[in-house]
């Protein structure tokens, strides 16, 4: 009886808040993350993107304004991650807030005195612990090109997933995975040290640098390549990429 009142609150939730057959399709044509992706499975990505509308306030800042296209857009690239895991990995956050450009966010840092030193970082994107996903509407369509594996929507939103298990360290909640913490950390421990020995061999690396800036980045940038550039991913660390793809219960290459 249960399973049932779900099911009928959640196709009510979907009449309520239908997006336009229009405005669905503009904002698809634009977006080469969907491109391959087959019809059902693109269904099942306009339902979780409609409910995460439905459940999540997208509210401009700074004197943007904001139209249903570029919240579609915005949702597409938060329904993707929680495609197979539910909306219900989102609990952390209620609202995504969304600045027309970079913004300044606070930022703290303990000199080697144990000083505190309080001031601003410009940033792109922001995901708080106990509050909104910030993101900057420009880098949300310079997300749109995904072929360097830059995207800010799934980068943020991953941080939020990183939360599901109490605490922002690069480990996500990994309930029903069948993935154990032990297995997640020599992965993923294995994937950082190669990436730094790239970094000291070559002076750089195949993925963005700024996956080295800790754990929970590190999972952050490594989930955008892995929906934006899943064979390049795969390729560059496949025990990683077959991580992820356990976690997120998905397979970006063939969209299932």
């Amino acid at each position: 009886m249960r399973g049932r009142f779900s099911a009928f609150w959640r196709r009510r939730r979907l009449a309520r808040h239908a997006l336009a057959d229009a405005d669905w399709d503009a904002v698809c044509a634009r977006l080469p993350l969907v491109a391959g992706l087959d019809a059902a499975t693109l269904a099942r990505l306009r339902e979780t993107a409609t409910l995460f509308l439905a459940a999540k306030t997208v509210a401009p800042a700074a004197g943007f304004t904001l139209d249903q296209r570029q919240r579609i857009e915005i949702a597409i690239g938060a329904a993707l991650p929680v495609l197979e895991l539910g909306l219900g990995a989102y609990r952390w956050f209620h609202g995504v807030i969304v600045y027309p450009d970079a913004f300044l966010a606070p930022r703290e840092e303990f000199d080697e005195a144990g000083v505190v030193h309080t001031g601003h970082e410009e940033v792109a994107g922001e995901s708080w612990d106990a509050g909104p996903m910030l993101l900057s509407w420009r880098d949300v369509e310079d997300s749109r090109e995904i072929e360097d594996g830059y995207h800010v929507v799934i980068h943020e939103c991953a941080h939020k997933l990183d939360l599901g298990d109490g605490d922002m360290n690069g480990v996500p909640d990994l309930g029903g995975s069948g993935i154990s913490g032990a297995e997640w950390q020599a992965v993923m421990s294995a994937a950082w040290e190669a990436m730094q020995d790239e970094e000291d061999a070559c002076g750089d690396l195949p993925i963005d640098d700024y996956a080295l800036h800790s754990p929970e980045e590190f999972f952050a940038v490594l989930s955008e390549h892995f929906f934006t550039v899943p064979a390049y991913l795969e390729q560059t660390l496949p025990e990683a990429f077959a991580l992820l793809a356990r976690f997120y219960r998905f397979d970006p290459r063939r969209g299932v």
